[in-house]
């Protein structure tokens, strides 16, 4: 029996309408980062494991999609291991390879290895997919395509402005009628870590954290009660569940909060400045808000760190990022801090599809169609054929002479815009008919004049 074709649960083909709708998008991001200043990079898909495995915490590990030896290396599996019980050494002689998890630590890893050629402050943007083995469902993948921009090498607080302004510029030309910037800086995490008297538990705090929206006041309790936090700490940490004003209340709220804490001050004092620049500065549609319960559950981030939001459609954060002080010191090199955020395309996609903010015309991959006739009227179409692929006009000519009707109704399901209609006198002449596909206007025109009005429609 024939196999039932299908797709891995969390993967999407995309049709060519489709494509062109993403193209559209990734080419609007492009041009934004271009204009800020960041230069392109690639890496390659999938890392050795050990560039990526215990960069994530124990939750992104668990996600990272392993890739199994093949060949002879399958047979040097470290079978003493697996007597041992020791699974997770068994588990990385069996697969020296990953598929990257995300852009940012195969990121970290390039810029080690080839610092001697980078100008520092190096700043670089990557579109390209990442996988990780999530449980699939709405908006959340196990491919999707991530675009990222990063400035690593200066602690300068002037790029985590940059890095709002190009939230706010990405999506306000995507068409995004209102979005919130989420920004916290992990600093203030750290406070209330130390506050609480818990400052060993500052990963296990920020993760429970992470997860308010999703699992409520209770479902958080319960996490951290399970991961040992004592009832007074967690008494001391309720009322952040819910710190409600506007962006200067919350700050000088958080200030009395953390008074005895001096990273927590200084994680302010940090917040502060972005939101006065930001706020001389201006938006076009994103509003930048201080939300204490951004925690972001990566291990890597020290300072700012961002979430978006889109408004109007049910969906978790599009975009996301934040300051990461030591990553390149997991791969030798010390003293080199970074900043970036992340664009996640296939959620842009989502929203913008749901909200029908795509340009109709990206629907049309076809711009002109040559009715065939014959084999002597298809040489004659053919010339002309290739002058208006010359102007940069998608152009083909049908391959038979099939009735009217049916090449009509090919250029129709493909949303053509125009058919040229070219007869045997008509070629003798030197003439055509130009149909409007949309409103069925059919002129006579000139092979010149034909040419000359392609230029000017197209």
């Amino acid at each position: 029996m024939a196999q039932k074709p299908a797709i891995p649960k969390g993967t999407r083909d995309f049709l060519p309408t489709e494509v062109a709708k993403r193209n559209f998008m990734f080419a609007t991001i492009k041009e934004v980062f271009r204009r800020y200043g960041y230069a392109p990079i690639e890496t390659p898909s999938f890392e050795l494991s050990s560039t990526l495995l215990g960069k994530y915490g124990e939750e992104g590990d668990r996600l990272i999609f392993r890739i199994l030896n093949s060949g002879e290396k399958m047979r040097k599996a470290d079978l003493d291991a697996l007597a041992q019980d020791n699974l997770p050494r068994f588990a990385n002689s069996l697969a020296e390879k990953a598929l990257r998890y995300d852009l940012t630590v195969p990121f970290a890893r390039f810029v080690v290895q080839h610092q001697n050629d980078l100008t520092f402050p190096f700043k670089r943007y990557q579109i390209q997919p990442v996988w990780r083995a999530d449980r699939p469902q709405h908006g959340r993948y196990q491919e999707f395509t991530q675009c990222d921009v990063d400035v690593v090498g200066s602690d300068a607080l002037m790029y985590e402005v940059e890095l709002v302004q190009i939230f706010d510029e990405v999506l306000s030309k995507l068409g995004l009628p209102g979005f919130s910037i989420q920004i916290n800086n992990r600093k203030i995490l750290s406070g209330i870590a130390e506050v609480c008297g818990e400052t060993a538990r500052i990963v296990d705090l920020t993760v429970a954290l992470d997860k308010l929206d999703k699992i409520g006041d209770e479902g958080v309790v319960t996490e951290l009660e399970q991961k040992g936090f004592t009832a007074e700490s967690i008494e001391k940490i309720k009322p952040l569940f819910h710190f409600e004003g506007t962006n200067e209340a919350k700050l000088n709220l958080m200030r009395a909060y953390l008074a005895e804490s001096e990273i927590g001050l200084k994680g302010l004092d940090e917040l502060s400045e972005v939101f006065a620049q930001i706020n001389e500065l201006g938006l076009q549609r994103g509003e930048l808000i201080f939300d204490l319960t951004l925690a972001r559950g990566l291990n890597y981030y020290t300072g700012a760190i961002f979430e978006v939001k889109a408004q109007g459609v049910k969906m978790g954060s599009i975009c996301g990022g934040g300051r990461y002080d030591d990553l390149t010191a997991l791969f030798g090199l010390k003293g080199l801090s970074g900043v970036g955020i992340s664009f996640g395309a296939d959620r842009i996609y989502d929203v913008m599809t749901e909200l029908s903010l795509f340009p109709k015309e990206l629907d049309r991959t076809l711009d002109i169609l040559f009715v065939n006739f014959g084999s002597e009227e298809a040489k004659y179409c053919m010339k002309l054929l290739r002058e208006v692929r010359n102007l940069g006009i998608a152009a083909e000519l049908y391959p038979n002479a099939a009735k009217m009707q049916k090449q009509f109704k090919y250029a129709n399901d493909r949303n053509v815009a125009y058919c040229v209609v070219i007869g045997a006198e008509e070629a003798a002449a030197g003439m055509l008919s130009f149909k409007n596909m949309e409103t069925g206007a059919q002129e006579q025109l000139s092979s010149a004049d034909f040419l000359t009005k392609c230029g000017q429609l197209f």
